[in-house]
């Protein structure tokens, strides 16, 4: 069995851990690494996996998924350096960075794919996309594959794009977020109870979401089919287009794109 050594046990690390252990693999495949002693312990105690220090994971482990900060990426590719030789399979799932970054910075021929996930990887409904690096085999992305398939959705894009996916399906989740904030605050607005509003627009969220995945319809089909003529969703769409709701979300994941393009800049030509 492949040992997999998650780098970083936050939420998203932790996510892919639980998800890793409910789809089959023994604690004893598993690693993680966390600079925080409480929270190594509280970890090992919750699943049973060993913590360790990542110069140890990088010996004992096939896969190594690297779930750190991209500010943070630095001192662990320097811990790393001396220890990954190309045997071992780099997963990143850090916003920004390439997969050039660590062909430079680790040993030559060093296989890496990268990764964008998203946080309903906490619930197991992770969209995550993936992108092979210039060593990395279709072997290789069957396994990344197989590894977030147990937490969620997994599709390939070229890495060309992953600054693109970031924005939309990276940072998506807090685009939902936000119009359902706004939405339980219009109902709060309108007389209802909070504990009622978060009730009906929650539920609606997932209706509707359910929806777009089954049926296949369009959005705007499944729009059409709430718009009665004259009614009340017409009223309410004609203020949303008056007020360039369409327009700002338009270029709220344009910033998006543009800032992930922003954090991988410095390491484009690093040594």
């Amino acid at each position: 069995m492949t040992t997999i050594a998650v780098l970083g046990a936050g939420k998203i690390g932790e996510a892919l851990l639980s998800g890793l252990l409910n789809s089959g693999r023994g604690a004893g495949d598993l690693l993680f690494t966390e600079r925080h002693p409480d929270r190594s312990a509280e970890l090992t105690a919750r699943y049973g996996i060993a913590g360790v220090e990542p110069a140890e994971a990088a010996k004992r482990a096939d896969v190594l998924v690297v779930a750190v900060k991209p500010q943070d990426i630095e001192p662990v590719l320097t811990e790393l350096a001396p220890v990954v030789g190309p045997e071992t399979l780099i997963v990143s799932l850090c916003a920004g960075l390439p997969t050039s970054l660590y062909e430079r910075r680790l040993a030559e021929g060093v296989p890496v794919v990268r990764v964008m996930p998203n946080t309903p990887m906490v619930v197991g409904e992770a969209m995550s996309a993936i992108s092979p690096g210039s060593h990395a085999t279709p072997a290789h992305l069957a396994l990344v594959r197989e590894m977030l398939s147990s937490v969620g959705e997994v599709i390939e894009v070229p890495e060309s794009q992953q600054d693109a996916v970031t924005a939309l399906s990276g940072s998506g989740p807090a685009y939902f977020f936000f119009l359902v904030e706004a939405m339980i605050d219009a109902g709060i607005l309108l007389g209802l109870p909070r504990a009622v509003a978060e009730k009906l627009i929650i539920q609606s969220a997932v209706g509707a979401a359910k929806m777009l995945a089954e049926t296949a319809e369009h959005p705007v089909i499944l729009r059409e089919a709430v718009t009665s003529p004259a009614g009340t969703t017409i009223n309410a769409i004609r203020e949303l287009e008056k007020h360039g709701v369409r327009a700002a979300l338009l270029a709220a994941i344009e910033a998006a794109r543009d800032r992930s393009v922003e954090l991988g800049k410095p390491h484009d030509s690093a040594s």
